[in-house]
């Protein structure tokens, strides 16, 4: 599988592009911005968009999605949960300095809980994780060994909860619950940062 990760926009967004070697299909995950990069990495695999899914309604994971969808036709996934914070984009765009405001629709299907987004070559099962968000959600990919994570788990820490919609108690149930049965060489890929995995987590993360 091919799997390019740039990090876009003001934050840093962790954007996961994921291609099959063969059918040249891609899902991208968290395009938040930058999607002239974005599109330039589809062009060098030489990748065809499917599907595009969000882990979570913060402006710097979905601001690109709307006019990614524009450009090449794939679906927008994401849980229809975090539509409250989609009504509130213009606030979200307040809280880091962005005078312009995306546009953000409604997604195309919602990405429920137990699901699987797949393309030709690749599935993702996935796990929702409430707590950073109501509908924050993480993308496991068993074949890989690959867990893409949002921002409810990062290495050596856990998302933020003092944002509309965030609960902390919700936030450490949904990792110990949904995430930490998975097996520990399981790579985690955070909404931000660095990788890491669930054994170096359960050892040295302070809040699990």
């Amino acid at each position: 599988m091919i799997h390019e990760v740039l990090r876009v926009g003001p934050l840093q967004c962790n954007c996961s592009i994921l291609g099959d070697e063969v059918s040249r299909e891609a899902i991208v995950v968290d395009p938040g911005d930058e999607l002239p990069a974005i599109l330039a990495v589809l062009a060098k695999h030489r990748l065809t968009v499917k599907q595009i899914v969000v882990t979570h309604a913060h402006i710097d994971h979905i601001a690109g999605a709307a006019e990614l969808k524009r450009i090449t036709g794939a679906p927008v996934l994401y849980n229809q949960l975090d539509l409250p914070l989609v009504a509130i984009m213009a606030e979200q765009a307040e809280w880091i300095g962005m005078t312009t405001v995306p546009k953000v629709a409604a997604p195309d299907a919602d990405l429920a809980d137990g699901s699987v987004v797949k393309v030709a070559g690749i599935a993702a099962e996935v796990h929702h994780t409430p707590g950073h968000t109501e509908g924050s959600s993480c993308l496991y990919l068993a074949d890989e060994a690959l867990l893409i994570a949002g921002d409810t788990l990062f290495a050596g820490g856990v998302g933020r909860t003092d944002l509309p919609g965030g609960d902390h108690r919700t936030l450490i149930r949904s990792i110990e619950e949904r995430l930490m049965t998975l097996p520990e060489t399981t790579v985690v890929l955070p909404g931000h940062g660095p990788k890491t995995t669930f054994g170096r987590e359960k050892d040295m993360n302070p809040f699990l």
